[in-house]
């Protein structure tokens, strides 16, 4: 298969996914009905966003954690159907070439090829694939796929300040981990990392693997322990709510979250220096009638409350910011709603009225 050919068939199964502590990438595998994924992406959350090209943005269960092979499955939601793409069975040769795809940085549907530079790199009992593909954060849980479009192994770390130096779950462990779940289909489940049996909701002891007495985690029984948000963060959760957006399917990793509103999207951050800031990329500078268009922004920001206009690069952006010492729930529904409701408007005032071009969906295609 040519290299174009096997990166547009991958884009059908591979789905963002999203937590209050990060995001990733993940997988179908059709012959088992999962999302595959990383442990570590999912950080033991009992549920995790997901959204793709042909899946909507749901919050769907994880179903089984293997923290021996850094594996976590996700249940498919009812109603999504998705082509099957093969796992392969033959191991990887050094030099093969070899493709891998995911989201790094939130760059959906990024390819990067490369060369198998190790196909065994022995890292605690497990002999990964060494590849010098980039892999970045938000690559992880990805497929890499051969020449002939089989996926040979799961995108699963790198070593930091390394240039280049990546490292994928080869098939085999995969298909292990696949098939000792299988016969606990449908159960919520966790591989033991000390004794690698598989242990369910139903016969966990307490805390313990009934097998060997080792700690386990199943999150589906902690949910009381799971992620709460507190402070600015949570006051932001609870406007989103009032506004009637889902803020566990809003959130993009720690104290972040994406915001839809009509055709505008609108990207919310609690910084570590204390600012909640918002902005909407609204459209794109025109190459004619440019002075026209900034007047237009600068007569608004004259008469606007709480929320201006700027110009990034091409980038017609509309901005919010509150310090979080003076952020009360009543202050922040007014600004972060005023944000929104003029997103919404001013993205469609401006192409119509002012000859605007519209704002690109970055790596939708």
């Amino acid at each position: 298969m040519h290299t174009q050919e096997i990166i547009d068939s991958y884009q059908q199964v591979i789905i963002q996914i999203a937590t209050a502590f990060g995001t990733g990438t993940g997988f179908y595998v059709k012959d088992y009905n999962l999302f595959i994924t990383n442990d570590h992406v999912v950080k033991e959350s009992s549920e995790a966003v997901i959204s793709g090209k042909h899946v909507p943005k749901v919050n769907a269960p994880v179903v089984f954690y293997d923290p021996k092979y850094d594996l976590a499955f996700i249940r498919v939601p009812d109603g999504v159907e998705l082509p099957d793409r093969k796992i392969g069975k033959n191991p990887v040769h050094d030099g093969d070439r070899v493709i891998a795809i995911g989201h790094p940085y939130g760059l959906k549907y990024t390819a990067t090829e490369g060369i198998v530079s190790k196909a065994k790199r022995l890292q605690n009992g497990i002999n990964y694939i060494q590849i010098d593909a980039a892999i970045n954060p938000g690559n992880s849980g990805g497929p890499l796929v051969d020449k002939s479009g089989e996926i040979v192994g799961v995108n699963t770390f790198i070593i930091s300040g390394g240039d280049n130096l990546g490292f994928a779950l080869p098939s085999n462990y995969l298909l292990e981990s696949l098939e000792d779940y299988k016969p606990f289909s449908g159960k919520t489940a966790v591989r033991c990392k000390s004794c690698s049996n598989v242990i369910t909701e139903d016969n966990i002891d307490g805390e313990y693997c009934p097998e060997c007495g080792s700690a386990l985690s199943i999150p589906k029984l902690k949910k009381e322990e799971e992620y709460k948000p507190l402070g600015a963060a949570l006051i932001v959760e609870k406007i989103l709510e009032a506004l009637g957006k889902d803020p566990v399917l809003c959130r993009r990793g720690p104290n972040r979250w994406e915001v839809e509103e009509g055709s505008a999207k609108i990207y919310f951050t609690y910084s570590e220096n204390g600012f909640i800031i918002g902005d909407a990329f609204i459209c794109m500078l025109p190459k004619q009638n440019i002075g026209a268009l900034y007047e237009f922004l600068l007569k608004e920001n004259y008469d606007l409350e709480n929320v201006a206009f700027s110009v990034n690069n091409q980038n017609v952006v509309l901005s919010m910011i509150i310090y979080d010492h003076y952020l009360t729930y009543e202050t922040g529904l007014e600004e972060i709603g005023s944000l929104i409701k003029k997103a919404d408007y001013y993205d469609n005032y401006l192409i119509e009225n002012l000859g605007a071009l519209p704002r690109l969906e970055d790596n939708e295609d």
